[in-house]
């Protein structure tokens, strides 16, 4: 490992991955190709492509593609290499006070895609079985899928996922079959766009919006640090890179435009109205294509709630209440959101917090390509509790001039600018932390009364 973690044995959440818990490369990719599956890389690929046209879509996820593989490829390795989660690399960066930020943002994210996802798994069961209401349909989908999270991912998700996996790609293929079977092949898909053309440098619109996700590096991160050192390679040019957004954004991008050109579906296209579309296609077989594909995505949504939220409220005393209980809780949030209808709070809340994610991300890679931290403490990473400080200027100045600057031009700035704001976001907060870095000051990251005490590196796990 490139460097030792620093800790102590008080009573703190176990600081790295030991290697004796790292899982094999199959075992990993099975885990996190559930990332692969839900009706949002359709629907949202076939939403840009009406709004943008087709071509410009398909650049702008070709671009992602290229960028999500080559951003992913540098923190898999650094994850494998360490082992920390988001959470306490966050605390290396920000400080106690500004690592809790960083896993509230988390959290909070990943409670909100499981109430897309769940939602749309409720809507098909209950368009599929009538007498049963709504509500009663979003309380069985969080019943189910709170359970699902209760096992670790070396023991369980990786298992259940990868017997879903076939299951998915089968109901991919077959969707696109009926739907030819039914309406037949038209060229219509590739000629998809607004009325009176597609703008100019739509590929700008569409490449920017998957930037708005970049969530999925911090599902990266804590799912890469499982990954054998071995295995560092293969995860990083493969399980967490290019191949896995090539199908992920690219095959489920190219299925959802031909299937919004094929299918007719009433009102406008939506994740619902897409799963409506398929039931009628399909039938029960529409259904359990569904089921899979949202259960699928929704483990890695549950799991990663609870994970952070047990990591947000150690600082506040609940370090004893183990990871099953704090998905009991996601479930419980999860549950009330559905009911309360809050889609339009939550897609808002989305784009601010994607923001700040975009911001983490530059920071986390600049802290990567920089020596400067371990030349401040030479090798070792610094993640105690009682060691770190509250506040790491050098971090949180970064954060927040990149985010706030981001936040200013997405709501101020007219609408060709904010298509800038987070591009803007990263390279500010990049260069930022950079130039912060090579001043910094060994306070700044660990308490002046710790500065003298080296203790040896933990072998506890998660």
């Amino acid at each position: 490992m490139a460097g030792n973690i620093k800790t102590n044995n008080s009573n703190v959440a176990p600081l790295s991955i030991p290697r004796e818990e790292r899982m094999n490369r199959g075992s990993l990719s099975m885990a996190w190709w559930a990332i692969c599956s839900a009706m949002f890389w359709l629907v949202v690929a076939a939403t840009l492509a009406m709004n943008f046209g087709t071509i410009n879509a398909l650049i702008g996820l070709a671009l992602s593609v290229v960028t999500y593989g080559l951003i992913n490829a540098v923190i898999t390795r650094y994850a494998i290499k360490t082992g920390l989660s988001v959470a306490l690399f966050s605390r290396v960066l920000f400080g106690k006070v500004g690592a809790s930020l960083a896993t509230l943002i988390f959290f909070a994210t990943a409670i909100y895609y499981s109430v897309f996802e769940g939602s749309v798994i409720a809507v098909a069961i209950q368009a599929y079985f009538p007498s049963l209401s709504l509500e009663m349909a979003y309380l069985v989908v969080v019943l189910y899928s709170v359970p699902l999270v209760f096992g670790s991912v070396q023991n369980w998700l990786d298992k259940f996922n990868g017997i879903l996996l076939p299951f998915y790609i089968l109901g991919l293929i077959a969707a696109v079959a009926v739907s030819i079977n039914q309406y037949g092949y038209s060229d219509a898909w590739l000629n998809l766009g607004p009325e009176g053309g597609a703008p100019e440098n739509g590929w700008w619109n569409c490449f920017t919006y998957f930037m708005g996700v970049w969530i999925l590096m911090m599902y990266t991160w804590d799912y890469a640090r499982f990954g054998k050192e071995d295995d560092s390679g293969f995860h990083a040019h493969v399980n967490f890179g290019m191949p896995f957004y090539l199908f992920t954004f690219m095959v489920n991008g190219v299925v959802g435009i031909f299937l919004a050109a094929t299918i007719p579906t009433e009102g406008g296209l939506s994740e619902v109205s897409v799963v409506l579309a398929i039931l009628k296609l399909m039938g029960i077989w529409g259904l359990l294509f569904v089921w899979v594909s949202q259960t699928r995505i929704n483990t890695a949504n549950f799991y990663l709630a609870a994970e952070n939220m047990q990591a947000f409220f150690e600082r506040f005393g609940l370090s004893k209440i183990p990871r099953f209980g704090w998905a009991i809780v996601v479930g419980a949030i999860v549950y009330a959101l559905m009911l309360m209808d809050v889609f339009s709070f939550i897609l808002q809340a989305l784009a601010y917090q994607g923001i700040f994610v975009v911001a983490w991300v530059a920071i986390a890679l600049a802290h990567i390509f920089s020596p400067k931290y371990e030349q401040l403490f030479d090798g070792h990473i610094e993640c105690c509790p009682q060691r770190v400080t509250s506040f790491n200027p050098c971090g949180l100045i970064a954060w927040f001039s990149g985010a706030g600057l981001g936040i200013v031009i997405l709501n101020f700035g007219n609408a060709s600018l904010a298509l800038f704001s987070a591009p803007i976001t990263f390279l500010v907060a990049f260069c930022a932390y950079l130039m912060l870095l090579n001043s910094a000051k060994h306070h700044w990251f660990v308490k002046e009364s710790a500065n003298s005490s080296h203790e040896k590196p933990s072998s506890a796990g998660n």
